[in-house]
């Protein structure tokens, strides 16, 4: 009998989501944020391109955030507040 045990150091989806969410909710503290995701990559360890994927996400998901796309200037910029 066999049992393979997941490998504890694989990042997953859920893991980068809620990385990001987390992340979200401690700036929006003090009241709403804009940003791009270009600016804050470096802070939640995510490419722009999966910053942008898992806002779409976060946004259309039941959420305790309010997460708005904002404008479109050379990248994306997201308005996010508390719901």
């Amino acid at each position: 009998m066999s049992a393979t045990a997941p490998a504890a150091d694989q990042p997953t989806v859920d893991t980068k989501e809620e990385r990001l969410r987390n992340y979200l909710r401690d700036r929006v503290e003090d009241g709403e944020i804009y940003f791009k995701g270009k600016f804050i990559s470096d802070d939640v360890d995510l490419s722009p391109k999966e910053i942008g994927a898992l806002m779409v996400k976060l946004r259309d998901a039941p959420s305790d955030l309010e997460i708005e796309k904002w404008s479109y200037t050379s990248a994306t910029t997201w308005r996010v507040a508390l719901a």
